[in-house]
């Protein structure tokens, strides 16, 4: 958390919110959020003058588009940002600042102090970590069936894990991978190869359908997820099994399971999601 859906609101925020504003300067208060370059006083160097041209979203990082700089931005587990005028008092664990000529700040606050930023010259973030092994964007164009067969249909992993990770689909979280999944009517122990080409066109729906729907609403505020103008998100009131355990069925009214799968915990329904065993070649 936060997922993709969280993410992609907090870009939308932040462009109408920083776009077109120039750097004056960046306090960095916790050295150890920056990772590229590993000197905060050279990335705050490097900063000074830039103007903030676009924010974009690739998987669950942020990309702050400069002058001719990338700023990639992964808020982790408890990451915000949050833009204030310059005299109104910093919060704790707020770990750098933004400033911008017009007197108005940019704040970066992790409780969790899990987050990171790199600094790039532009396109150099393609090629380097923590972007260059990537997968499948499930929002974008290219996210096919096809492709997405292609990327996890013959592989022997459970579909869980598969999809969690970001290397094969981008940005899909715990949250709604349970859900994806429960709309499909998968089971998150089956295997990628036990499903039929008809359970994959609906997990490929499911996916897309899910993802939409949370980024139209704003996002799950599961936690203390907010966007940037502190406003909450609203899709955790259309969960059907996420966080949800003992609770009816929306389908069938059983009690909703809770499990561990690939060490997440997973919520599902015995009687919609049956864990079927035999393995059909896609």
């Amino acid at each position: 958390m936060p997922e993709l859906p969280e993410v992609e609101t907090v870009k939308r925020t932040l462009n109408q919110l920083v776009a077109g504003k120039t750097i004056r300067q960046v306090s960095v208060h916790l050295p150890r959020i920056i990772r590229r370059p590993d000197d905060p006083v050279l990335f705050a160097e490097m900063l000074r003058g830039q103007t903030i041209q676009d924010v974009q979203r690739r998987g669950k990082f942020l990309r702050i588009i400069l002058n001719d700089l990338v700023l990639v931005s992964h808020l982790r587990m408890e990451g915000r940002y949050g833009v204030y005028p310059s005299g109104e008092p910093v919060e704790k664990h707020t770990h750098v600042i933004f400033h911008f000529s017009d007197g108005t700040e940019l704040r970066y606050k992790d409780v969790r102090q899990f987050g990171t930023m790199d600094l790039f010259e532009t396109d150099q973030e393609w090629t380097l970590p923590p972007l260059c092994k990537l997968g499948l964007e499930p929002l974008d164009e290219s996210f096919t069936y096809e492709a997405f067969r292609a990327r996890i249909g013959k592989r022997e992993t459970k579909i869980k894990p598969l999809l969690l990770n970001q290397e094969y689909i981008v940005g899909i979280g715990n949250i709604y991978v349970d859900e994806a999944l429960f709309r499909a009517g998968i089971h998150p122990e089956r295997t990628s190869d036990s499903l039929k080409p008809a359970e994959l066109r609906n997990l490929h729906n499911a996916i897309v359908e899910t993802l939409k729907e949370a980024v139209d609403a704003g996002g799950s505020s599961v936690k203390s997820y907010v966007n940037g103008q502190g406003e909450m998100g609203m899709f955790q009131q259309r969960l059907n099994v996420y966080g949800r355990e003992s609770q009816p069925c929306p389908r069938c009214g059983l009690p909703i399971a809770k499990t561990v799968v690939g060490g997440r915990g997973t919520h599902y329904c015995r009687k919609c999601q049956p864990l079927k065993s035999k393995k059909v070649r896609v």
